[in-house]
């Protein structure tokens, strides 16, 4: 058993973990425009690039919850740090939109493995009060680091190359492995027994991987008619309809299997991916549920902001981060009240508290956006939503794990934050849809309205979207396509604001689910913390 000391420093290198982990889903998001121009991309390869990480991550994440609980909590991290590290230096060094996106999916795999570690080793390292203030601790780390991902990307996109994006996971990623192996304690599921759910993996990938990718790619390939053709390789899909329905029936079925099989290897007595009796726990249940609704609002407005920041505003990558910071010091901020409230206001009520700041600040970014807007027009409103995602995050991790008992913490833990990825994927797949289908749309139409003859409207509209907006500068350098980047301008703005619009929409739904929480029953409830305060790791 460690020291109360070294358990504390041992947190201290979960936290980086987290951290790292976290600021490489958003660092990147700044630095899209300098990849888009040295590496030629086009809007659905930046989707893919941000996509590709979450997508996996997502995916895995109830995998290596799993094995984690067998093998040992501390052995996987380690072992995705690992991963993190090599990925990264592949990242850092890709010559082209591909491998970048191939580096981003081996990413996805580190992330995936330590994620879920870090938050059953928290759980299983600290009991009673302890655990409430870990938990404030690893919480917090993700809301302030979303905010702070963008300011390190800029500046360092700034300064030197986008590729620094990636090459700063190196050296901290070595730090925390070896701080790891030096202060944090092994952890796994002593009572684990019988073999891996390899074939609840396999549907669970299958379901996940369908989903996002038929979200991103319905525009297109159409989301009923066939668009563009889908290729793999000489195979082209030869149905008459387009290949995104049939992958969300395949979506549908694969998690009908998913279900079914857990739910029978639980009545044969085998171990499943997840352990479907703890959503009988209603804190879990619905934290769940709160978890994945709120997380598909609170990241996906982050893909739209630098891009419109950065080709409608004028501002340079490191600009933008300072833009996002105010999203960061929000965040920070409400790290402190809820240390303050604690013992005063419930985890539950910070939590609504959170996601009502979060509404208002977003909502409030969406009517600030405007091809004339400046940073004073949007950070005061990114500040509120940064308190809101700090008290939210923060607190609803404690929400749901609150009453699981820590024998099965790897699963519950794999299980909530595959919720909270499951929402951040299919925010940006949602919202990336909503930003490009509107710039496509309404700039076609104005074009149109204009007098542009069809070929040359289809020209500009394509050359827009695919690079993401990144072709208005070159359209507002021509002085003869100067009205031209201003409706592209416009329409980008639009976009974004439907974005955050939408982004609000989720949050209100997201509010909603919450006010199902703390409603287990007392018996419940401390039958379950006898249980977990009796159990030795």
């Amino acid at each position: 058993m460690t020291s109360p000391r070294t358990r504390w420093f041992g947190l201290l290198f979960i936290s980086l973990a987290v951290s790292l982990i976290i600021v490489d889903s958003t660092i990147i998001n700044v630095s899209i425009p300098s990849i888009i121009e040295d590496l030629g991309i086009t809007s659905t390869q930046v989707q893919w690039v941000q996509e590709s990480y979450t997508l996996v991550f997502a995916a895995l994440l109830l995998v290596f919850g799993a094995l984690a609980d067998h093998f040992g909590r501390r052995r996987v991290m380690v072992l995705g740090m690992a991963i993190f590290v090599v990925s990264s230096v592949i990242a850092g060094f890709s010559q082209s939109g591909d491998i970048l996106i191939a580096a981003r999916v081996l990413q996805g795999f580190g992330g995936a493995m330590v994620l879920p570690t870090t938050l059953s080793l928290v759980n299983a390292n600290f009991q009673g009060k302890e655990r409430g203030i870990a938990f404030a601790i690893w919480g917090s780390t993700i809301g302030g680091m979303v905010a702070v991902g963008p300011l390190l990307g800029g500046w360092l996109t700034t300064e030197f190359s986008w590729r620094w994006a990636f090459g700063i996971n190196i050296p901290i990623g070595i730090i925390i492995i070896i701080g790891a192996l030096l202060t944090v304690q092994e952890s796994k599921e002593e009572s684990a027994s019988g073999s891996i759910d390899w074939m609840g993996a396999v549907y669970s990938v299958i379901a996940m991987s369908t989903l996002v990718f038929a979200l991103i790619e319905g525009r297109t390939y159409g989301w009923w008619e066939v668009n563009k053709p889908f290729t793999v390789g000489d195979w082209t899909w030869p149905g008459k309809i387009s290949i995104i329905p049939v992958l969300f029936l395949i979506f549908i079925l694969a998690s009908t299997l998913f279900i079914a099989h857990g739910a029978n290897r639980i009545r044969k007595g085998k171990s499943a991916l997840i352990s479907f009796n703890l959503f009988t726990i209603a804190s879990f249940r619905n934290g769940n549920i709160a978890a994945m609704v709120i997380s598909l609002g609170e990241f996906g407005i982050i893909l739209s902001l630098p891009l419109w920041l950065q080709f409608v505003i004028g501002y340079d990558a490191l600009q933008t981060g300072f833009v996002l910071l105010g999203l960061a010091g929000g965040a920070f901020v409400a790290s402190g009240l809820a240390g303050g409230l604690s013992g005063r206001v419930s985890p539950v009520t910070m939590v609504r508290m959170g996601i009502l700041l979060e509404i208002v600040g977003v909502t409030g970014v969406g009517f600030a956006i405007t091809p004339t807007a400046s940073w004073v027009n949007v950070v005061p409103w990114l500040f509120v939503y940064g308190l809101g995602v700090g008290l939210a995050t923060a607190q609803l991790t404690n929400v749901i794990l609150k009453d699981v008992p820590v024998q099965e913490s790897g699963q519950a833990s794999g299980t909530q934050s595959t919720s909270r990825q499951l929402g951040s994927a299919l925010g940006i797949a949602i919202l990336g849809t909503i930003l490009f289908t509107s710039v496509q749309i309404q700039l076609t139409n104005d074009l149109t309205s204009e007098g542009l003859p069809e070929e040359q409207v289809t020209q500009v509209v394509t050359a827009v979207v695919d690079s993401a907006g990144g072709a208005i500068v070159q359209l507002e350098a021509d002085p003869t396509t100067q009205p031209v980047a201003d409706n592209a301008k416009q329409a980008l703005s639009d976009g974004t604001r439907y974005g955050a619009f939408a982004a609000a929409g989720f949050l209100i739904l997201g509010f909603l689910a919450t006010l199902s929480l703390g409603s287990t029953r007392k018996e419940e409830v401390e039958q379950i913390k006898e249980s977990d305060e009796n159990h030795v790791i």
